[in-house]
């Protein structure tokens, strides 16, 4: 088997304006990695590279470059890949300053070791057996498109709901919290926030405590990320269980990852694999996590359907009941058909759906 790679840019475009704490998202530039058999042309595996603006450590201006330079370099080594030697190659081969390249680069030969099937993992959710439970996501907005979004969730069967928040009125923010506390208990619908590092160190905990009438049943990233005291010392005393997201960016050796683990002690991690350098970074940090006892969840960070399949396949890996960040699939006039579905609150992929790559020239 030879293997050679190219890759492409494809500029996602937005059904509506996906508000977070660091701005509104109208379209977003993501990059795909097709690796070929030259034996076999019609056999070839894809990954994406889909850096976010302002929190990917490696959305830089030569990113194209590094891309560029990964493919020729990987065609001129004439690798023969296994799962043996795979994260061998992938660390050698791409530097952990650049996770969403090393990410796709991972996915996209674990795809065509399977045969250039899209089937990352051979597992029950990729042979239809079994859904991944999933949190219906409200997008930042005004508070009437924020309870519409809510709304539709409910409607849809959800029973985990996540709200943006952290850029409107605070005040707005606790009425939706309020809204939904008045027709549902904490035990019909679990509530979860996201605050993407918008508190303040001085005024997080006068949050944390006025969150916490709500029964909520996390934050994510109440103050910003590189101030592990603070945040240890909000963690201790918070009502409201706190995890860890933008805080995991950037870490890639394991005893850091030990080390801050152990030094914030949080009650839950959130694993973004094109943001921490793909599967293998995510593996060390459930290992890490199951042992000191700190739960987990994955979640998309906004990939068209070739970066969530991979996530969803890989989370399926592991008996994690906990409802996943994973649907963020119908969010593109122009994403990739795919088997994937959201129905009644899960994530699931139908193995009688066809991939139809034409969005993407392929």
């Amino acid at each position: 088997m030879g293997l050679k790679a190219k890759w492409f840019k494809h500029l996602l475009k937005f059904k509506f304006e996906a508000g977070t704490s660091r701005g509104v998202y109208t379209e977003k530039e993501t990059y795909y990695l097709k690796i070929e058999d030259t034996e076999n042309p019609e056999v070839f595996g894809l990954g994406e590279i889909a850096p976010l603006q302002g929190l990917s450590i490696d959305h830089v201006p030569n990113l194209e470059e590094v891309i560029h330079n990964t493919c020729v370099t990987f065609d001129s080594l004439d690798l023969e890949i296994f799962p043996w030697n795979l994260n061998i190659i992938l660390s050698q081969l791409i530097d952990d300053a650049y996770p969403s390249v090393k990410f796709g680069f991972e996915t996209a030969l674990l795809d065509v070791m399977n045969g250039g099937r899209r089937i990352i993992f051979e597992n029950d959710f990729s042979a239809g057996k079994r859904a991944i439970p999933i949190n219906g996501l409200i997008w930042m907005g005004s508070k009437g498109f924020m309870l519409q979004q809510v709304e539709e969730k409910l409607n849809g069967e959800f029973d985990t709901l996540k709200l943006k928040i952290g850029a409107i009125n605070f005040e707005d923010e606790l009425s939706i919290l309020a809204f939904i506390r008045e027709k549902f208990s904490a035990g019909q619908i679990s509530l979860r926030v996201d605050a993407n590092g918008a508190f303040s160190v001085a005024e997080a905990a006068l949050k944390l405590a006025r969150l916490g009438t709500y029964q909520l049943h996390s934050i994510e990233q109440p103050i910003k990320a590189g101030q592990p005291e603070a945040m240890a010392a909000l963690i201790e005393k918070s009502p409201v269980p706190v995890a860890l997201d933008e805080e995991l960016i950037g870490v890639s050796e394991y005893v850091h990852k030990m080390q801050l683990l152990k030094k914030i002690k949080p009650q839950y991690i959130i694993l973004k694999p094109t943001l921490l350098g793909g599967l293998q970074h995510c593996r060390e940090w459930i290992e890490i996590a199951t042992r000191l006892q700190i739960g987990w969840w994955v979640t998309s960070a906004l990939e068209s359907n070739i970066g969530l399949n991979a996530i969803a396949q890989f989370t399926a890996e592991y008996k994690n009941t906990l409802p996943q960040g994973l649907g963020t699939g119908a969010l593109y006039h122009n994403n990739v058909e795919s088997p994937l579905i959201v129905e009644n609150g899960n994530l699931r992929f139908d193995t009688t759906k066809a991939w139809d790559l034409n969005a993407i020239g392929l």
